[in-house]
């Protein structure tokens, strides 16, 4: 039934998150969000030069056509495999590995510690842009550290949790959906060149992304409970400061993050997050990987849970 293309699955779930740790990101060439990413800098082409009304009015149209587009491509990929079980798994699987990125996200933390510890601020402030879009240039070690420690809070929201979220919910076409709405975000969400372009897209992604991070934030709070932090902490500082950001989300697990080891997670003139229990140095990183790693696996079992007991009451 073509309906069953958007049905989730566990085994898709587990064999999609087994790919992205085993074996990492797909090649560019073949990656279905460097295509989202291409046919938005199209988009972003025809629409950054013109009055502020058209401005708005393009990226509107963007915002809402791109992840429907890729959204029902997905779906009808799926379907038209339907008669073929097995390249249909394979092809959901390939699809639901692009959304997410377990694998990439630790890597780009590790290069940026690797190169900390090693002496080198030139190679760590290269290295962030990978996680975050922060200019680095004049970041110390310990902000560098806190910056790797807030990125990879919010990453785990919006590069990890949210897409299995939403594929937990709608199937491979919820996940492609969530993912080109974040790509949309991460590229045309600023404010300055693109503070008309980008702003639907900026604030639908704050609309998928709501439930995401309060339930990474969640999933966070659990992980530091499983591998002996404290979570009351988290939680406190989490209800204190978890929209202390200009973001209605990415707060929300970052400070988290900061409540469960015990450091400041700092933007100046912009936020701040958390106690200074805790130095910020080297070993955050390491802990915050590592409390990443045990809320994903945490987050994929219940999940998984939620999929079956859907199937289960269908």
């Amino acid at each position: 039934m073509l309906g069953d293309a958007a049905a989730p699955s566990v085994a898709v779930l587990v064999a999609a998150v087994l790919v992205d740790v085993l074996a990492g990101e797909l090649p560019a060439r073949v990656h279905p969000v460097v295509w989202i990413g291409r046919v938005i800098a199209l988009g972003e082409r025809a629409g950054h030069d013109r009055p502020p009304p058209a401005q708005l009015a393009i990226g509107a149209v963007l915002a809402l056509a791109i992840p429907l587009f890729f959204a029902v491509a997905a779906w009808a990929l799926l379907a038209w495999l339907a008669p073929l079980p097995w390249l249909q798994f394979a092809a959901a699987t390939v699809l639901l590995t692009s959304t997410f990125a377990i694998r990439e996200l630790g890597r780009a933390a590790g290069a940026v510690r690797t190169a900390l510890a090693r002496g080198s601020l030139a190679d760590a402030r290269s290295g962030l842009r990978s996680l975050c879009s922060r200019d680095a240039s004049a970041l110390d070690e310990p902000a560098l550290v806190a910056a790797t420690v807030e990125s990879v809070a919010e990453n785990a929201s919006d590069s990890v949790i949210g897409p299995l979220c939403y594929y937990a919910l709608f199937g491979v076409p919820g996940a492609v959906f969530y993912r080109a709405v974040n790509t949309l975000d991460s590229m045309l969400g600023y404010r300055g060149r693109y503070e008309y372009l980008g702003k639907v897209s900026a604030r639908l992604d704050d609309v998928v992304s709501f439930v995401p991070a309060r339930l990474t934030a969640a999933f966070l709070l659990l992980a530091g409970w499983l591998v002996g932090l404290d979570p009351r902490r988290g939680w406190r500082v989490l209800a204190r400061d978890g929209r202390r950001t200009a973001s209605p989300n990415a707060g929300r697990p970052m400070a988290a993050m900061a409540g469960l080891l015990g450091v400041v997670l700092e933007k100046p003139g912009h936020y701040r997050l958390g106690d200074a229990d805790e130095p910020l140095a080297l070993a955050a990183i390491d802990r915050a990987w590592r409390l990443v790693v045990v809320t994903v696996s945490v987050a994929v079992a219940a999940l998984a849970i939620v999929i079956e007991a859907v199937r289960g009451g269908a």
